[in-house]
């Protein structure tokens, strides 16, 4: 008897695995980033979730950041908030 399970997993292509944002999230990232710089310095870290209030109000902007983040950059939870600026501009 074959343990083995063959799951086929699709890949969906989408905009976001093109390095692309919509505008709204762009801005989002860029202004909160200026903010936490301006409060904390160059050296601040940040992660996806500081772009979001605890409560789950926008589960659509939440995904799109977690692809552009994980997905896309392939960033660890914490990067620095410069870094994280610069891809946004960039995207």
């Amino acid at each position: 008897m074959n343990s083995f399970v063959h799951f086929n997993h699709k890949k969906t292509t989408n905009s976001l695995t093109k390095n692309t944002m919509t505008p709204i999230l762009k801005s989002k990232i860029i202004e909160v980033c200026d903010k936490k710089i301006a409060t904390k310095g160059e050296g601040v870290g940040i992660s996806f979730y500081a772009f979001f209030k605890n409560k789950n109000d926008d589960p659509e902007l939440l995904m799109e950041a977690a692809e552009w983040w994980i997905r896309t950059h392939q960033l660890d939870h914490f990067e620095k908030a410069m870094k994280v600026k610069a891809l946004a501009h960039s995207s």
